[in-house]
């Protein structure tokens, strides 16, 4: 009876284990905690949005916190096992970093959203005051009319 290996012409599976384990290396998780602290910085410095969906703040914080907890986990899991099964785990806490990652950056676009919208409220709050009490703006630039008066100044230059 022949191996499969001989049948297909293939190297011995115990060569392609060892090369697999010598081919596998740690990995550093340094970066991540780093640009989670990057998040953390940028969050606590934007201004704080009062009543605005801080329900589901807390819940990506906690979605954020499960999957950075899952990636230390399967890392730890990914050391101690055969090195041609850590390979699947390995890429399965990839997934679980990138899923913390996403829910960090999900609450970040949510409160610039938030501001954003702030912004452009408070913009038309002071244009809708302006033009309400007459208030003249001054600046460089021309006085826009509307048509009927623009055609009063052409019959008055004749």
């Amino acid at each position: 009876m022949k191996k499969l290996e001989e049948l297909l012409n293939l190297p011995e599976s115990k060569k392609l284990v060892k090369a697999e384990e010598q081919r596998v290396a740690p990995v550093d998780p340094e970066p991540f905690l780093r640009s989670m602290e990057e998040f953390d910085k940028i969050s606590a410095s934007l201004p704080a949005v009062k009543g605005l969906g801080d329900a589901a703040d807390a819940e990506f914080d906690a979605l954020a916190q499960r999957a950075t907890d899952a990636y230390d986990d399967l890392m730890d899991l990914g050391m101690n096992v055969e090195a041609r099964y850590s390979g699947r785990i390995f890429e399965v806490a990839g997934g679980m970093l990138k899923n913390a990652i996403d829910a960090k950056a999900a609450k970040i676009d949510k409160k610039l959203k938030m501001i954003e919208l702030q912004l452009k409220k408070a913009k038309l709050d002071q244009d809708s005051a302006n033009s309400d009490e007459g208030i003249s703006i001054q600046g460089d630039g021309v006085i826009i009319t509307d048509r009927n008066s623009l055609i009063e100044k052409l019959k008055k230059m004749k």
